[in-house]
């Protein structure tokens, strides 16, 4: 683990060696007393959510409660953890579809977004079958492939959710995103989008690892990645597979077993 570790940060350094292809956005005239970072997120076009819509999509973090708790639970472990490990950047994913992995993304972005000290930014990169732009109810006018190529500014797609929580999305399923993923150029605009805006936490929602090879294309630039699987659907020799992929690229941080079915409470209704 520690030799993967330093290829990755070996990786990185030779990225940031070139320029980044994505622009430095044009600071507005802020607030007194407001900092350059703050400024950035405030001209970030706000998002405002339907609250009927998240429940639909089972999005139940935006306010505390009993139903936010497991979510709660899982954002704290992972914030803690990869802040003692240095980590920034975390990738979701699954060994097949139909597992929970957007909604689960999502679900810690808007948990996270309750922290007011914390800023974090996700990334909806599941580009053949984009969902969260359903998830959060609305579809942006420019997709984040846009931005990946360079053709338009992160600060010219991307939404803001509150103060502190930025998504960029995907707009319609692309037939061939590998090309994107895969590519240097998509490596640099990331690490522009981190050095502008400093996020605490930046969050990948990629595809299932078992159904293309999109999310091996872009785990080298992740520094560790969550699993999530579905309870009585995902076998195990998925899941084993999956590991094995990912752990070659990337730090595994955990596994979300989702979907799970209390048979208490089932035998009693």
């Amino acid at each position: 683990m520690e030799k993967l570790q330093a290829a990755l940060d070996k990786a990185r350094e030779s990225r940031t060696g070139t320029a980044p292809r994505a622009k430095t956005p044009k600071v507005r005239a802020g607030k007194p007393g407001q900092s350059e970072r703050d400024a950035l997120w405030a001209a970030l076009k706000p998002l405002d959510l339907d609250a009927p819509n998240l429940e639909m999509h089972r999005l139940v973090t935006r306010e505390a409660g009993l139903a936010a708790t497991p979510f709660d639970i899982l954002r704290t472990k992972v914030f803690l953890q990869m802040r003692q490990n240095g980590w920034k950047r975390l990738a979701i994913t699954s060994p097949m579809p139909n597992s929970g992995k957007s909604t689960t993304a999502c679900n810690l972005a808007l948990g996270l977004g309750r922290q007011k000290d914390l800023r974090s930014i996700i990334l909806d990169l599941d580009l053949r079958s984009p969902s969260v732009h359903e998830l959060f109810g609305t579809k942006p006018e420019r997709s984040i492939g846009d931005v990946l190529s360079g053709e338009v500014d992160f600060a010219d797609q991307a939404l803001r959710i509150g103060d502190n929580v930025a998504v960029s999305m995907a707009r319609d399923p692309d037939k061939d995103p590998t090309r994107t993923l895969l590519s240097e150029g998509t490596a640099e605009v990331i690490e522009s989008i981190e050095a502008t805006y400093k996020p605490d936490i930046m969050i990948f929602d990629l595809p299932s690892v078992l159904v293309n090879d999109d999310t091996r294309a872009f785990l080298k630039n992740v520094d560790c990645a969550l699993i999530v699987v579905r309870a009585n659907a995902t076998r195990y020799n998925q899941f084993d597979t999956c590991e094995r992929e990912i752990a070659e690229h990337t730090n595994v941080l955990g596994v979300v077993l989702n979907a799970v079915v209390d048979s208490a409470r089932s035998k009693s209704e």
